[in-house]
């Protein structure tokens, strides 16, 4: 167990930010708790998850902005979710950026939907920003203070190792049925 713990605080910064380059709520919750329990810095823990995050959708607006035909090659599959992200985008404007970084699935495909618009790429970016630091010091700061119940869950979680799969399994299935009924054929 203490090598593991060796590990990340040796590796755990550099995961973070690769991990919060596509998303890294679980991620930055670990760190968080890891933080709560001595293991890693809280304020470093925060502010690479952030940078991570910022880049990550900054990049995925500019990979869909300038290299469109290659994204839309890729984008074929999900045609009906970036739909759905433009009617969010024209029903709650800019609000948007904020919110998608506290939904999962969301996270990846609204940069995308933004970027096919006409939407200025610095406004954008400066959105983005604030958003990835609001969502950075959220949940950095709630999973330090609840740091004691979330390690208590994940040694519970450890301890009945059916558990894990059952979760993972039914947030993915409430979030591809969320998705699956926003974009459905009406």
């Amino acid at each position: 167990m203490e090598d593991t713990f060796s590990n990340l605080v040796t590796y755990g910064y550099i995961g973070l930010f690769i991990y919060s380059l596509g998303g890294g709520f679980i991620g930055l919750v670990a760190a968080g708790v890891l933080s709560y329990l001595g293991k890693m810095d809280l304020a470093t823990s925060i502010a690479i998850a952030f940078a991570g995050n910022a880049v990550g959708d900054i990049l995925l607006f500019w990979m869909t902005r300038y290299q469109k035909p290659m994204m839309m090659d890729t984008l074929k599959k999900h045609r009906r979710k970036l739909a759905l992200s433009h009617l969010l985008m024209k029903r709650h404007g800019d609000w948007v950026i904020f919110i998608q970084k506290f939904i999962y699935g969301l996270k990846t495909i609204i940069p995308i939907a933004i970027a096919l618009t006409k939407y200025d790429f610095k406004k954008f970016a400066i959105l983005n920003v604030f958003a990835a630091a609001i969502w950075a010091l959220a949940f950095g700061l709630s999973s330090f203070y609840f740091g004691e119940i979330l390690s208590k869950f994940a040694i519970y979680v450890n301890n009945n190792k059916w558990l894990a799969p059952v979760i993972l399994l039914s947030i993915g299935s409430l979030t591809w049925l969320y998705l699956t009924k926003a974009t459905k054929k009406r």
